[in-house]
């Protein structure tokens, strides 16, 4: 269809693929000690906060799944709708403040993680 191009993309040979060997020097070590008082003196609390973070970050994925939008498209996941706190809350209202809850404590819990030094 266009022997120029073609020619052209079949006239450049493929650059040979080299891969560079991965090897540390000889006296690296991994520094396996806490960096924070916390983590030195509580290491059972630390990993406590941590096992409490992921737990909360997959049950905030999960929750996410489950919810239902209002509305299709942009619109209707931006805007939602407006509800009476007086008002008896479906089941989808009732997900959605579980949410932010979970949500809020996964903040929380990864400011802790952060701030332990693990």
């Amino acid at each position: 269809m266009f022997p120029a191009l073609l020619a052209a993309a079949t006239a450049v040979p493929a650059a040979k693929a080299t891969t560079l060997p991965l090897t540390l020097p000889p006296n690296f070590t991994f520094d396996t000690t806490p960096h924070s008082k916390l983590a030195t003196n509580a290491p059972w609390l630390t990993h406590g906060f941590a096992g409490l973070f992921i737990i909360a970050g997959i049950l905030l994925v999960a929750l996410l799944a489950i919810q239902t939008t209002k509305q299709e498209g942009l619109s209707g996941t931006l805007g939602g709708r407006v509800e009476s706190s007086t008002r008896r809350l479906g089941l989808d209202a009732q997900i959605a403040r579980v949410t932010g809850t979970v949500a809020v404590a996964f903040v929380v819990l990864a400011t802790i993680v952060s701030l332990t030094g693990i």
